[in-house]
């Protein structure tokens, strides 16, 4: 199935990504997953997607980043798809879903950006940092 399979907050975050990633085997399957969802329709899941397929972290299909870490990701997940009008199953394009990104980012940075470890990664790149000035 060539289709990307994307959670709800990587459907944001992904689109700050720059070549940073827990490690060489992790960023390899983000740059993949990031050419397909390029040029194929996105579909959305509801659990672990094509990204965390290549994570370090995934252990029995849930994310064990930390304690209780997989609630807080379904949590967050469940925001990035009622910030994004999207539902679990729904099939979007990549260019399509970048275009929601500025009319909910001031929301999303103040409830999960603030306080990310990954904050430092997406600071380094311009559609991240020309949203956040705003």
């Amino acid at each position: 199935l060539d289709m990307p399979l994307l959670r709800g907050h990587h459907l944001i975050c992904l689109h700050f990504f720059n070549g940073e990633g827990y490690d060489e085997a992790f960023i390899k399957n983000l740059r993949h997953t990031l050419s397909q969802a390029d040029k194929e329709m996105i579909t959305i899941s509801s659990g672990a997607d094509n990204v965390c397929a290549g994570c370090i972290h995934l252990k029995q299909n849930k994310c064990q980043y930390e304690d209780n870490a997989e609630e807080l990701i379904k949590e967050m997940d469940a925001k990035a798809l009622a910030l994004l009008g999207l539902l679990c199953n729904d099939q979007i394009g990549w260019d399509t879903l970048k275009k929601r990104i500025p009319e909910m980012f001031s929301e999303w940075f103040n409830l999960y950006c603030k306080e990310c470890n990954w904050r430092g990664a997406c600071e380094k790149d311009e559609f991240f940092r020309e949203l956040a000035e705003k």
